[in-house]
């Protein structure tokens, strides 16, 4: 009944930008926290960033001053703007929606979501 649709991925080359976009769909009441995990080849799932619903962020040590988070509410939304990427920083990027209440007039339902992932990567 929800789901995370990411998009924005894609190819480009060291010290480049790219805007990641999640949407999320369904009969959606609320959504806690939204945040970006990324798995680079042969590594562990890692978050990037997270934002709460009132706006409070934090990020990986590796991203900051670089990545910033963003979330639209009104169109559960979640944005991951990336700026003078390294190819590091290359992986498959997740969307993932905390605490996520959905539902009609007879019932409501609340837990967890993850995108399908897209892929970014960044050239030498």
């Amino acid at each position: 009944q929800v789901q995370l649709v990411e998009s924005g991925g894609g190819l480009v080359q060291a010290g480049g930008s790219l805007r990641l976009s999640c949407t999320a769909s369904g009969s959606i009441i609320s959504i806690n926290a939204m945040g970006w995990y990324r798995q680079g080849p042969g590594k562990q799932r890692e978050l990037v960033a997270d934002i709460t619903s009132n706006g409070s962020t934090q990020y990986a040590d590796s991203v900051k001053g670089r990545f910033t988070i963003a979330r639209d509410n009104a169109k559960n939304t979640l944005y991951l703007q990336m700026s003078s990427l390294k190819p590091e920083d290359t992986a498959v990027y997740y969307c993932n929606a905390i605490g996520v209440t959905y539902g009609g007039t007879y019932y409501r339902r609340t837990r967890d979501y993850w995108g399908q992932g897209t892929q970014v990567t960044v050239s030498s």
